[in-house]
């Protein structure tokens, strides 16, 4: 369990993120088009994995926005954010910001991600969804960076998680 804060409040996660040298969890979460996706969807790459509450508050959005920018320069690693939102929901954020270069996955049919990443709320206003963290993972699915951010309101060290990727 790991303990993170929502504007100063400290909430409880379900577990820990992944270890650095560990292969990652496989998980099942669905696409715009309600397609179940997994890790072998995208092998081959390198991915970023951007866990998020969700896309309707600020903070979500921008950095969503801001790896969105990141993603045009990085072909070989595909950018995910991950939810709690309906995919309708995400693709109406991602048309009306016209972000186009990250793709999003809900966990609308199950929260088996969030628990096997560590990054499911058991506690606090926020409880039944996640955390903000963020993972970096190689082609091969080896995780070699995490953050759980501390304080669920703030953003993610975008440069920590792109100098993963050199």
């Amino acid at each position: 369990m790991a303990t993170v804060k929502l504007q100063g409040d400290p909430c409880n996660t379900n577990g820990d993120l992944p270890a650095i040298g560990a292969v990652a969890p496989d998980f099942n979460l669905v696409d715009g088009d309600l397609n179940d996706l997994g890790l072998n969807d995208f092998a081959g790459k390198k991915k970023i994995i951007y866990i998020v509450p969700s896309l309707d508050t600020p903070v979500c959005q921008t950095s969503t926005k801001k790896f969105n920018e990141h993603a045009s320069s990085h072909d070989d690693t595909v950018m995910i954010i991950v939810s709690a939102d309906l995919p309708f929901a995400m693709g109406r954020f991602c048309g009306v910001e016209n972000v186009k270069n990250v793709k999003t996955l809900s966990m609308m049919r199950s929260r088996n991600f969030a628990k096997d990443y560590g990054v499911l709320l058991i506690d606090g206003p926020l409880a039944g969804i996640t955390t903000r963290a963020l993972l970096v993972l190689d082609a091969d699915n080896k995780v070699i960076h995490t953050e759980l951010v501390a304080d669920i309101t703030q953003e993610p060290d975008y440069d920590a998680a792109l100098a993963a990727l050199a």
